[in-house]
């Protein structure tokens, strides 16, 4: 039987999309091959994320399309891995009987294992959470691209009373910064150029045991020492461990990109402390102020939560005070889902759908509106861009990223290939995008360089 090659589909965070490497690098190692058409596929697996509601009922969904496959292909094997996995394990196996394979973000090693398990008419199941894995000796299976994610920690251990994750990934573990710092040299060699350190919260990074030990402002310095054309994002910061080190590493580097995503969550402490957050407002503000200090330019970018139980229209009012107060470049606007499981869950969710929606409708609005603003205020200015490839709309335009994170749009230029450094003079904006013109190449070796000198 040819069960060599697989087909995978990816939903959630950016740690999901680097977990399906690490599974695609297991694989290829164990003689699989991976195919982009799941009608051609021997296996179908589908990574998935638990953190809100909507996004579990989309894979239920999708998970009936690839069982139709199934009753025309009775050898095709579908399998789930990720967050869901050990969350849903009776009802994709037992209840509903769509899945072969159930594997957790911690049993990834075993897949092949499992798989054949499968093949052999049993179902693959491995969901234990581990307080060691970090996949630190696998190689990701990564097309050739300009961006590239790396995990470089597993887990959580805050434990904010909404969420899954502690749960679904078990407790916080660290890989060593060797490994990191080897797999950036490797990156920067097949020509990448944007790198985005991953964390369920990068900031509590922690290699104590190998001979580059050090924390994650340690591990950022040195991922931006490797090649400084090559850009060093991460995410995600708590507030609680946001580090007056790791501000200054970032102002020190200018491949370190000046944006923080600094999850808020909500504006008022009563909710805050409800959520376990272990912050107040008060310390907060005071994070965001002493890191624009630091970090000429710094931009911030946050998730809110809406309609958390409990939560009063005075709850809600403190939460839009804050956004005026920060002034966010970019946000991830929620309804308040219950996930069962967490503490939350046991909560009354006393909050109405009709209040959620009309809550989180005002902050999307607001967001929009200063989002905006700050963008009017970069008309008439240069801003380094990264290009990325053609514009979604257009294949006449080209698209790219500034440092702070913003979508850039200008005309084609034979000039001007994916993975080059520009200067733009932005001349329109809105909320999510801004246009301008080509201006002039851009050389980061030198630009960091005359920085030193």
């Amino acid at each position: 039987m040819n069960k060599n090659k697989v087909y995978i589909e990816t939903y959630g965070c950016q740690m999901n999309l680097a977990d399906t490497e690490i599974v695609l690098g297991i694989l290829q190692n164990n003689g699989y091959s991976v195919t982009n058409n799941s009608d051609a596929a021997d296996v179908i697996l589908v990574n998935t994320c638990s953190i809100r509601e909507n996004a579990e009922q989309r894979i239920y969904g999708r998970l009936g399309n690839f069982k139709a496959i199934k009753d025309q292909k009775p050898d095709l094997i579908v399998g789930v891995l990720g967050c869901m996995a050990e969350r849903l394990r009776s009802d994709l196996v037992d209840r509903k009987k769509i899945v072969d394979v159930v594997v957790g973000p911690d049993e990834y090693r075993r897949l092949p294992e499992l798989i054949d398990v499968a093949f052999n008419g049993d179902k693959g199941i491995g969901v234990k959470l581990s307080k060691t894995e970090t996949y630190d000796d696998i190689i990701p299976h990564r097309e050739d691209g300009l961006q590239a994610w790396i995990s470089v920690m597993r887990g959580c251990d805050k434990f904010c009373t909404f969420c899954v994750v502690p749960f679904t990934r078990g407790r916080e573990r660290s890989r060593s910064m060797d490994s990191v710092i080897e797999e950036v040299k490797q990156l920067a060699a097949r020509g990448f150029k944007e790198v985005t350190l991953l964390g369920q919260n990068v900031n509590s990074y922690n290699d104590e045991d190998s001979a580059s030990a050090g924390d994650f402002a340690d591990l950022l310095a040195a991922c931006a020492q490797v090649d400084s054309s090559v850009r060093i994002r991460f995410t995600t910061s708590h507030p609680q461990d946001l580090s007056d080190k790791l501000l200054y590493t970032i102002s020190e580097h200018s491949n370190i990109c000046n944006y923080i995503h600094l999850p808020v969550q909500s504006g008022s402490n009563r909710i805050l402390e409800l959520m376990n957050r272990t912050y107040t407002i008060e310390h907060y503000l005071q994070l965001v102020e002493k890191a624009r200090k630091i970090i000429p330019g710094v931009s911030f970018s946050t998730d809110i939560i809406s309609g958390f139980p409990t939560e009063t229209f005075e709850d809600h009012i403190m939460t839009l005070d804050v956004m005026r107060a920060v002034r966010y470049d970019g946000a991830f606007m929620f309804k308040y889902s219950p996930r069962e499981g967490t503490k939350a869950f046991r909560m009354e969710d006393d909050v109405s759908e009709e209040t959620k929606t009309k809550r989180l409708q005002e902050i999307i609005n607001l967001q929009q509106q200063i989002s905006f603003e700050l963008n009017q205020e970069l008309i008439g200015k240069e801003e380094v861009v990264l290009i990325e490839g053609f514009s979604k709309k257009s294949d006449k335009f080209l698209s790219g990223r500034t440092d702070t994170n913003k979508v850039v749009i200008v005309p084609v230029d034979n000039k001007i290939k994916p993975g080059d450094y520009i200067k733009v003079k932005i001349h329109r904006a809105t909320s999510a995008t801004l246009f301008g013109d080509f201006s002039g190449l851009v050389n980061l070796v030198q630009e960091s360089l005359s920085l030193i000198g």
